[in-house]
């Protein structure tokens, strides 16, 4: 029983070290961090502890934590409006590929899923001409049904939707691919009884493969979820966090706060806010999930 524990042991450690190096040590790091006041472009020998200094610092109301809550609102926006478009476009583009009928269903699977692997520096470079207020094609073509110009971009009331849109373009592919993996999970056998019963199109649709694929769909939240938290690039390359902050998500404030001004341990605090607001919602999104399932 000892020699199988030790061979065992023996086997994990290797990815258990890994695991340790570039996840758990990173963590723990920028945890500590988070109570320490240091400089980006000093060791980590000169961080002095300050407690919950830097916390109480980014939920203040001085500037630091009024440009710290505005980003994360903007987060938030972004994520809300990334997931409530990303998901349902999914789910039909999903179900049109998944028609056994529809012609053509996998020259659009590979063309949605060549979406998702184009770097996103690449389409935030497209995507900016494309946005262009004077030059651009997407204005092009709302001039061609009497609608005037618009800034996307050089406006705060567009800029944000804009970044979304972006995303969605890229995202959408690969949520479409999971989809379609859950609803080949559905046995047809259930379809071919409600049809015997009368059901059809929507009914098929709202009693049938809706509630059979909760589960991928929660699943695909979270990832979008995540993956919406993290974004970083097009609002690097493309606006900067502008026009008036209203794109200054929170990776590209962390990034602006703890690199750029060289404020460490304001940036991890920062940091570990993020990981904590993402933690507890995803917490509370499976923990709704499974109580719609016991009812």
């Amino acid at each position: 029983m000892i020699g199988l524990r030790k061979s065992t042991f023996a086997m994990l450690a290797p990815g258990l070290g890994l695991l340790a190096v570039f996840i758990l040590v990173p963590i723990a790091l920028t945890v500590w961090l988070a109570f320490t006041k240091w400089s980006s472009q000093t060791p980590f020998t000169t961080a002095t502890f300050v407690g919950l200094d830097n916390f109480r610092e980014i939920f203040g109301s001085s500037s630091v934590g009024r440009d710290f809550k505005g980003a994360m609102l903007n987060t938030a926006l972004y994520s809300a409006m990334s997931i409530a478009l990303i998901l349902p476009l999914s789910v039909v583009f999903g179900m049109l590929i998944h028609q056994a009928e529809l012609k053509g269903a996998n020259v659009l699977r590979t063309i949605l899923f060549a979406t998702y692997m184009v770097p996103m520096i690449a389409v935030a470079l497209v995507f900016s001409k494309l946005y262009s207020p004077t030059e651009g094609p997407i204005n092009q073509l709302l001039s061609l049904v009497g609608i005037g110009p618009q800034p996307w971009l050089s406006s705060p009331d567009t800029a944000l939707v804009s970044i979304v849109l972006l995303n969605v373009w890229q995202q959408v592919g690969y949520f479409t691919i999971l989809i379609i993996a859950g609803l080949t999970q559905i046995p047809t056998s259930i379809y071919e009884a409600a049809r015997m019963d009368g059901a059809r199109g929507p009914a098929l649709f709202g009693f049938i493969t809706l509630p059979l694929l909760k589960r991928t769909l929660l699943f695909s939240a979270v990832i979008a979820l995540i993956n919406a938290v993290q974004v970083f690039e097009p609002v690097a390359l493309i606006t900067q966090g502008g026009p008036v902050g209203s794109t200054n998500v929170m990776t590209y404030h962390i990034r602006r706060v703890g690199i750029e001004r060289a404020q460490g341990g304001l940036g991890s605090a920062m940091s570990v806010t993020l990981l904590l607001a993402l933690v507890i919602t995803v917490t509370a999104v499976f923990a709704f999930a499974r109580r719609e399932d016991r009812r």
